[in-house]
Formats: C-alpha cells, sequence, structure tokens
C-alpha cells in the first residue's frame, strides 16, 4: 500500500533525509512511503517537463497522490497558526477521491488559542471584526473534519519548541493507524 507524506517537511534544511526517515517509518510498518520530492515511477510525462518548475512540482504532486492509497500529513502549524496551505490542499485533494486521510501535528495547543496569540487578539474576533474559528479543535474545521469524514485520525504530541521539526512519534502513530484502516 501506497501513502503519500504530505507537509511542509520539504522546506526542512535536508529534505531528502527527511523524506528518508518518514519513509523508513512507513516501511517498518509495511507501507510505501511517497515523499513530495520523490521521482514519479517511471519519470514525468512529457506533458510535465514543459510546465513552468512551481506547476511541474505541483502536477507531479497531484500524480503522487492519485497513485496512493492513503494519505498521512503533517499539519504541524507552519509560518503561521495553521496547517501549511499546499499540505491542506492535498489533503483535500486525498479525501475528494474518497481515500483515507490522517493527520499529526507536533503542536497540541488548538487553533483558536493559536489564532489569537497570532493576531493578538483575546476576544471572539480579528481585528477587522471577523470571527476567531474557535471549535477547540486542532486545525480549521474542514481540516479536521475531512479526516474524520476519510475515517482517518488526528494525531498530536506535545513537543518542546526546539523538536517540534524533529520529532517524530505522532507521525508513528499515524502511520501505524493507517496501517491498520488499509490493512482492514
Amino acid at each position: 500500500m501506497r501513502v503519500y507524506l504530505a507537509g511542509p517537511d520539504v522546506f526542512l534544511p535536508d529534505p531528502v533525509m527527511r523524506g528518508a526517515a518518514l519513509k523508513r517509518i512507513c516501511a517498518s510498518f509495511g507501507l510505501r512511503g511517497v515523499f513530495p520530492l520523490d521521482e514519479l515511477d517511471g519519470g514525468d510525462p512529457p506533458e510535465l517537463v514543459a510546465l513552468d518548475l512551481a506547476f511541474r512540482i505541483a502536477r507531479r504532486n497531484e500524480l503522487h497522490i492519485l497513485a496512493c492509497d492513503a494519505l498521512i500529513a503533517n499539519l504541524t502549524p507552519f509560518r503561521g497558526p495553521s496547517a501549511d496551505v499546499g499540505t491542506a490542499y492535498e489533503l483535500g485533494f486525498m479525501r475528494a477521491l474518497d481515500r483515507p486521510v490522517f493527520g499529526w501535528s507536533n503542536v497540541t495547543t488548538k487553533f483558536a488559542t493559536r489564532t489569537r496569540a497570532f493576531i493578538g487578539s483575546d476576544g471572539a474576533t480579528d481585528q477587522a471584526g471577523m470571527l476567531v474559528e474557535d471549535f477547540g479543535i486542532a486545525d480549521n474545521l474542514m481540516i479536521e473534519g475531512g479526516i474524520a469524514a476519510s475515517g482517518g485520525e488526528f494525531f498530536a504530541s506535545d513537543i518542546s519548541p526546539d523538536s517540534v521539526w524533529r520529532d517524530l512519534t505522532a507521525f508513528t502513530c499515524a502511520v501505524a493507524a493507517t496501517a491498520a484502516r488499509l490493512a482492514r
């Protein structure tokens, strides 16, 4: 079973090593991890070669997702109070294919609390008078709702700030749950 490994891990200082570590954990549960930086099986089709790099990467990642049985998303807040927007897109893309999606995060602080801290407000609205989403969950309701509706699960670990981008405890839990779900 192939599992797409979505997340901002591609932006880490050594993303190839990170991808290899994630794929090793997947393999230990009998899954084949597919990292966004992986080449497509058989290489890029001709229609991708002609695209600008950004669009080639985007389409390659969609093709990876289409070839996978499930998706595990690193939803650790990235450059703001929420998950990486590209990761959220990939999670939604897989959900639209009606395949299981799982999530993990190395932050346990709820989304509303992180949002309020980010915008410098402790109320129900931001400076523009717009509501702060507060459902007591880890991220935007569409992210967690999509995970739940797919039969997936979300895992979070409270990690020290210096290990947020290194610790793979929550990821390992997500892989174990994915393997169990795909075995059914």
